[in-house]
């Protein structure tokens, strides 16, 4: 039996099984654990073909989605001194960005690029929920800002991807400032005549959501994404009522007037193109009337 274990099986083993086949070849839906084929699942843009859950998808991803044949320019943001209230809790906020950093390759929860949509300029700044859940602190605060600023530079349209679980609380009081700040950002544009589209994906709560987040011109949602303040929990502790299922849920905001409308990413594109050829679309001006 020895013998069987120690030099046949592993023979076996070896021999059906190959060290070419990467780990990563397929990938279970979060939402229905159909085994999806990792390549499909990418050129879908992490939807899944079944359910058509759609998972969080990272800034670059989502240019690729947005813009004209994918081609896009990356605009930097300036980064902050880390740490400036010196905070810790179970681990030091440095230490929490190293590691958020070493994980997704970015400096911050937001990214910014500038480019074409339906052949018209636009601003794209989108949040990356893997980035400490895409938490709002002073270097995303000063990347709205800058988006803004390029926007009305460039003449474009801004449209902001939201995903979000709220303010950075290891930034404590600096975080909630940046609340304030990105509406000087929404106000930028207005003040330009330029279009302001926001694009909720999941999940986008807390201080996003009661700032830049519910202020879009438009405003559209992802199937599924859930949009809120506060938590689902903490909302039935205060008011002592079971909410329905599909609460806080983008297509229950469509029912209730709070989003415009909700578009799956194999659509945005085109529908971001439409919309903008509406808004960009110049008149020349009326010439006088012969006497």
């Amino acid at each position: 039996m020895n013998w069987i274990t120690n030099s046949v099986l592993p023979k076996i083993k070896a021999w059906v099984q190959s060290d070419d086949v990467p780990d990563n070849l397929w990938i279970k839906c979060p939402s229905c654990s159909q085994m999806i084929f990792n390549k499909d699942y990418e050129q879908q843009f992490n939807c899944c073909p079944g359910c058509n859950h759609h998972a969080p998808l990272r800034p670059q991803q989502r240019f690729a989605l947005l813009f004209d044949n994918s081609e896009f320019e990356p605009i930097a943001v300036a980064s902050t001194p880390d740490d400036p209230l010196k905070f810790k809790d179970n681990k030091r906020y440095p230490d929490r960005l190293k590691a958020a950093r070493t994980k997704t390759g970015a400096d911050d929860a937001i990214a910014i690029a500038a480019g074409t949509i339906g052949d018209k300029n636009a601003v794209v700044a989108a949040f990356d929920f893997q980035f400490m859940g895409g938490s709002m602190g002073r270097t995303v605060g000063d990347g709205l800002l800058r988006a803004s600023e390029e926007a009305v530079a460039r003449g474009a349209s801004l449209i902001v991807v939201p995903s979000s679980g709220g303010a950075r609380m290891q930034e404590g009081i600096l975080s909630l400032m940046q609340l304030p700040r990105s509406i000087v950002a929404v106000e930028r544009l207005k003040d330009a005549n330029l279009p302001y589209i926001v694009l909720l994906a999941h999940p986008t709560t807390g201080g996003v959501t009661a700032s830049f987040a519910m202020l879009g011109d438009i405003q559209i949602a992802e199937p599924g994404a859930i949009i809120g303040f506060a938590g689902r929990r903490v909302i039935e502790e205060t008011v002592r009522e079971k909410l329905p299922d599909d609460f806080q849920t983008a297509e229950y905001l469509k029912e209730h007037g709070m989003v415009d409308m909700v578009v799956p990413r194999a659509e945005q594109h085109q529908k971001l193109s439409v919309i903008l050829s509406l808004l960009m679309e110049t008149r020349p001006e009326a010439g006088r009337v012969a006497g």
